[in-house]
């Protein structure tokens, strides 16, 4: 059985790297793409995982698929596209290593995935569908997003859900606030980042975005906020913690690491918020938190993976104190 699929954007991120040429900008080739990243961290902690989507029928593509079959990461539902080519993104660094983008994106394959091409069997074998809304900016890729999602709750699965907003992308704030929305009406858990969170539901500090992104249902809320930590919900239980101490060289896939050791350790308790104890979701939160900030101390989404055992020393040290 496949334990989690997922749905989405797969692309390259061209990541700012050292020069010893202050006007010469070098870039490093590093997979991308915040859901194929979940599933990175959940198949390098052991959990089975299967990628939807859609690439070029390029040397980028070649390189994607390889990189999530060596991860171990069912890619029969992988499908490559002869006319477009796969979707480039440059990311720059400022001094603190936060990102900036620039996409190649116009036609990218990952927008060009067709309701036809989507393997449903795939997602009925599956425990947790997750998926985002950069899947949702074109189409053909947003119907096939919802129709996957849908089908996914017709069979009762558990939908995981991060908006992954990038202004770039959308030709306006609103269209992306309404696909944020209407994620969130499907969604049983959800991760946002600070801005997304504000976006959405109107409000300016993180428990009280928590409180209004439970109103859709969430059986888990999570909002990732870089250097503030991260803060959490569920109908019973409200937390939050700062900023793990890291050297931080890059944030890109930080959320995302946070998100799939989560799901790593939902995963690991059952699966089920609503019979989870406090101090255990205490740790979860925890953990991923540790994680997310050791993922910045690397370049790249998915070669700054942290090993759990690092993640799970470092939690029993701040336990043991």
């Amino acid at each position: 059985m496949i334990d989690v699929v997922a749905l989405g954007e797969l692309l390259i991120d061209f990541t700012q790297i050292r020069s010893n040429d202050a006007l010469v900008k070098r870039f490093e080739q590093n997979p991308g793409g915040a859901p194929a990243n979940v599933l990175a961290v959940l198949s390098k902690f052991g959990i089975k995982c299967a990628f939807i989507g859609k690439v070029g029928n390029d040397v980028f593509g070649e390189f994607l698929r390889k990189q999530l079959s060596d991860l171990s990461i069912d890619c029969r539902n992988l499908v490559s596209d002869p006319k477009h080519n796969t979707t480039l993104a440059f990311v720059t660094l400022d001094d603190k290593g936060d990102r900036s983008f620039s996409f190649y994106r116009n036609h990218g394959a990952d927008t060009c995935l067709f309701e036809k091409e989507i393997d449903l069997e795939l997602i009925k074998a599956c425990r947790i569908f997750h998926f985002g809304t950069l899947s949702m900016t074109h189409e053909p890729s947003l119907s096939a997003t919802i129709k996957a999602v849908e089908y996914a709750k017709a069979c009762g699965k558990i939908i995981s859900f991060d908006p992954n907003y990038r202004a770039p992308l959308w030709g306006d704030a609103d269209s992306a606030i309404t696909a944020m929305k209407s994620g969130l009406r499907y969604a049983d858990i959800a991760k946002l980042s600070l801005e997304e969170a504000q976006m959405v539901t109107g409000k300016t500090r993180p428990e009280d975005c928590l409180k209004e992104l439970l109103k859709y249902e969430l059986s888990f809320a999570a909002i990732t906020m870089g250097p503030q930590g991260c803060a959490y919900a569920t109908d019973k239980y409200m937390g939050a913690f700062p900023e793990y101490p890291a050297a931080v060289v890059d944030t890109t896939g930080a959320g995302d690491n946070f998100w799939g050791t989560l799901i790593f350790g939902f995963l690991s308790n059952g699966a089920n918020f609503d019979r989870i104890s406090e101090e255990r979701l205490s740790e979860i939160v925890l953990t991923a938190n540790i994680a997310a900030a050791m993922s910045t101390e690397k370049k790249g989404a998915i070669p700054s993976i942290p090993d759990f055992a690092k993640v799970r020393a470092a939690f029993e040290e701040i336990n043991g104190k």
